[in-house]
């Protein structure tokens, strides 16, 4: 995958926010779901030492809990 890097300079840190969240959600599920694994691929190069560094899918997690 090629990423071009472009950058977004706010005013406050609110309207970087504000930015991020117009500009993820003018993307489409599977851009968004595309650019999610890129970042973790990242991730893992630049952390080499942890385990199961070659994972290609997300972590899911199961929490129960009893109500009361």
């Amino acid at each position: 995958m090629d990423k071009k890097i472009w950058i977004n300079r706010a005013k406050s840190f609110k309207a970087a926010q504000d930015f991020d969240v117009e500009y993820y959600l003018s993307m489409n599920s599977q851009d968004r779901l595309e650019t999610v694994q890129y970042l973790r691929e990242i991730y893992y190069k630049m952390k080499k030492g942890l385990k199961d560094e070659g994972r290609k899918r997300l972590r899911r997690v199961i929490k129960i809990t009893k109500q009361a």
